[in-house]
């Protein structure tokens, strides 16, 4: 009987631990989506582009092969993205036309801040990482630290792709919205030189493919 009670009480425990550990991650879940949309609320016109982005972002790193914990990493840091955009003023983030440098330097400055936000977090994948590195470019061309190739996380470069993919197909207030057909050729043309190359594949593969859609 001591045998029987030892399982029954080890699968009792098993159990329960499970359902503590679904309890804290649906709560971390909440509080990540929560964070995503205090952005949101300072630029209207880009509600829903963070977790748009973050599908995207999974759906090319399950494209590629990587594995589920690193997938799980990038819809976390997709959902995240621009969270540093708080800090930019709202007209500034709204606004019909074209920045003057002063105004766009402080809208690159979000993704160090959104690093500075994210850091003290403890992330089970580099999420402040890869938000800091999303604007980053394989020539060098990006930004903040003007990083390239295999300096640059693949996670954010996975990112980058999707970030353009998605702002470029949305309405924004400077522009109207482009086709997705549009946005595709953009990191198509800039494949291997702006975008890596095998990030670029994967997403074309999946709208031209698969059927992806952000419906």
């Amino acid at each position: 009987m001591s045998i029987v009670r030892d399982i029954t009480e080890r699968k009792r425990a098993e159990e329960e631990l499970r359902q503590s550990s679904e309890k804290i991650q649906r709560a971390m879940n909440g509080t990540i989506d929560s964070m995503a949309s205090i952005a949101e609320v300072r630029d209207p016109y880009t509600a829903g582009h963070q977790q748009r982005v973050a599908r995207l972002a999974a759906a090319i790193a399950k494209e590629m092969g990587l594995p589920e914990e690193q997938v799980e990493g990038i819809r976390v840091a997709g959902t995240l993205h621009d969270i540093g955009k708080i800090s930019v003023p709202s007209e500034i983030l709204s606004k019909p036309g074209k920045l003057r440098k002063s105004e766009f330097d402080l809208v690159k400055d979000h993704s160090e801040i959104g690093f500075s936000l994210l850091k003290g977090i403890e992330f089970s994948q580099p999420v402040a990482q890869i938000v800091l590195q999303h604007h980053e470019r394989m020539d060098g061309s990006g930004y903040p630290k003007g990083l390239a190739g295999e300096d640059i996380l693949v996670e954010a470069r996975i990112m980058a792709v999707s970030d353009v993919i998605e702002s470029m197909s949305s309405h924004r207030p400077y522009r109207p919205a482009f086709s997705v057909e549009k946005a595709l050729l953009e990191i198509i043309m800039k494949k291997g030189t702006v975008y890596d190359a095998g990030v670029v594949d994967a997403c074309v593969r999946l709208f031209n493919d698969k059927g992806f859609t952000f419906d």
